[in-house]
């Protein structure tokens, strides 16, 4: 994926473009706006910084009163007894998880706070990461989904939403979870896309770029913003962009480079699409009903008559 930006070398328009995934460069190039002009079209640098600090974020939120996970920071291994005693209700599980990073570093339920020293201590005794890098918070049990949106000066261009159903290589991360889905199917969530908007727009009133909203749903069916990949498509972007009316990159790259798009605050979700991924396959994109072409019930089958001896 591609973040285009235009500036004038000796008179002359140039494109340049930054590759999907380059944090540090993203963030460099938000701080650098007034020398990029208008064509920088990244979100601004305070809210990128922002949500790349899961614990910060998820303080912003519930100060905004905002639906977010209960969250507390580790400051050391001794506070963790008293966290369990204040988020952990009905023996129900806490997430623990580093603040910062993607691919679901260091992540993983615990029942217990001995359970929390421990992992805690592992990483800080064979990967170097500090105590103070932790993060425990209420463990959210339901449905995955994702709101991936384009915007324009404080106004939404275009929204899409989706559902992670499982993930890669889940079954070694001791979190049964992993960034990457697996399989991702696309959902009308009217709901999850209003409350998106709103979190965007209490972040930054004019926000512009891409922004990629992760939820959680509860124990209750109530979903929790668990985190915003600001200025970055997610990795389900192919999904996104070949269903429903409208392509998501080309409509970003439009924007960016100054060309009109007459789009304004468009919901477009093509249900019942899902993006099928596995190690060494070529990523599928198929509708509900094409799941099963090819496959026959083996039980209606009639049988094949054994060679007599």
């Amino acid at each position: 994926m591609l973040y285009p930006i235009e500036l004038r070398v000796r008179g002359a328009k140039v494109v340049a473009v930054v590759a999907r995934g380059v944090k540090r460069a993203r963030l460099a190039l938000s701080r650098a706006r007034r020398r990029f002009g208008k064509r920088l079209f990244l979100p601004r640098a305070p809210l990128v910084e922002l949500c790349a600090d899961k614990y910060r974020f998820t303080r912003r939120l519930r100060a905004l009163r905002l639906p977010a996970p209960a969250t507390c920071r580790v400051g050391s291994l001794g506070e963790i007894d008293r966290i369990f005693a204040r988020l952990a209700h009905g023996g129900a599980p806490l997430w623990c998880r580093i603040r910062r990073g993607a691919g679901s570093r260091g992540a993983i339920a615990v029942a217990t706070a001995a359970q929390a020293r421990s992992w805690i201590s592992y990483w800080r005794d064979m990967r170097g990461v500090p105590v103070t890098a932790f993060t425990l918070s209420e463990f959210l049990p339901g449905r995955d989904l994702g709101c991936q949106s384009i915007w324009k000066d404080g106004r939404p261009i275009l929204t899409k939403t989706y559902e992670r159903l499982s993930y890669l290589t889940s079954g070694s991360q001791p979190s049964e979870v992993s960034s990457v889905p697996a399989l991702t199917k696309t959902v009308r969530e009217p709901e999850i896309a209003a409350l998106c908007a709103r979190v965007i727009l209490a972040l930054d009133p004019r926000a512009s770029g891409v922004f990629g909203v992760d939820l959680r749903q509860d124990a209750n069916g109530v979903a929790r913003v668990t985190e915003i990949n600001a200025g970055r498509f997610s990795s389900t972007t192919n999904l996104l962009d070949l269903t429903g009316k409208h392509n998501m990159t080309a409509v970003y790259v439009a924007l960016a480079t100054g060309e009109p798009v007459e789009l304004a605050d468009e919901y477009d979700v093509a249900e019942f699409h899902y993006l099928l991924r596995d190690i060494d396959a070529v990523p599928r994109i198929l509708r509900e009903e094409e799941f099963f072409d090819g496959v026959h019930d083996a039980r209606h089958a009639t049988p094949r008559k054994e060679p007599a001896c």
